[in-house]
C-alpha cells in the first residue's frame, strides 16, 4: 500500500528517536552494570528492549506503506558520568519523545491514518508510563539522598 508522504516522514523520525533510544538505554544498562547499581542496570535493559519492540512495529508500518526503513540514523546523546545524570538524560529525551508523539498523532488523524495512530498510542502510553517512574525516581532521590538511593539499587 502507498502510504501518505507526510506519514512516512513522520515514521521514519520515530525510528530514529526509537533507535537512539534503544541504543541509550543498552548502553546505560551496562555502565549501570558495571557500576553495581543492578535494579537501574535491569529496568534500563528492559526500557532498551521496549525501544527495541518500538522500532520492529515502526519498521513492519513503514514496510506497509512500502516505505524504506532507515536503520542508518542515530541522534546524538549523551550517555552520563553518573546514574543521577542518566536518570536526567533519559527524562529529557523521553518528555522531548511524549511530546513528538503527541504532533505525530495530530499528524495521523488529520491523514485518517487511524492504524498508525494506534501504534503511536501505544507507544505515547509506555513513553508516558517512563517519563511517571522517572518522576518516582527522582522524588526518592529527594525523599532521601542520592547515595541512600543508589544503595537502595545495588545487587
Amino acid at each position: 500500500m502507498k502510504g501518505d508522504k507526510a506519514v512516512l516522514e513522520m515514521l521514519d523520525a520515530l525510528l530514529t528517536a526509537e533507535l537512539t533510544a534503544h541504543n541509550l538505554y543498552f548502553a546505560q544498562h551496562y555502565m549501570q552494570e558495571h557500576w553495581g547499581y543492578k535494579k537501574l542496570a535491569d529496568h534500563a535493559k528492559e526500557d532498551a528492549a521496549l525501544e527495541l519492540h518500538h522500532s520492529e512495529e515502526v519498521i513492519k508500518r513503514t514496510l506497509y506503506f512500502d516505505g524504506t526503513p532507515n536503520m542508518n540514523k542515530i541522534d546524538p546523546v549523551s550517555l552520563g558520568g553518573t546514574c543521577e545524570e542518566q536518570l536526567k538524560i533519559q527524562y529529557d529525551f523521553e518528555c522531548k519523545h511524549v511530546a513528538n508523539l503527541k504532533n505525530y498523532v495530530k499528524l495521523c488523524m488529520d491523514k485518517n491514518d487511524f492504524g498508525t495512530k494506534e501504534l503511536l498510542d501505544e507507544i505515547l502510553v509506555e513513553s508516558e508510563g517512563q517519563c511517571l517512574w522517572l518522576e518516582t525516581q527522582f522524588q526518592r532521590i529527594r525523599d532521601v539522598g542520592i547515595q541512600n538511593y543508589l544503595a537502595e539499587h545495588m545487587s
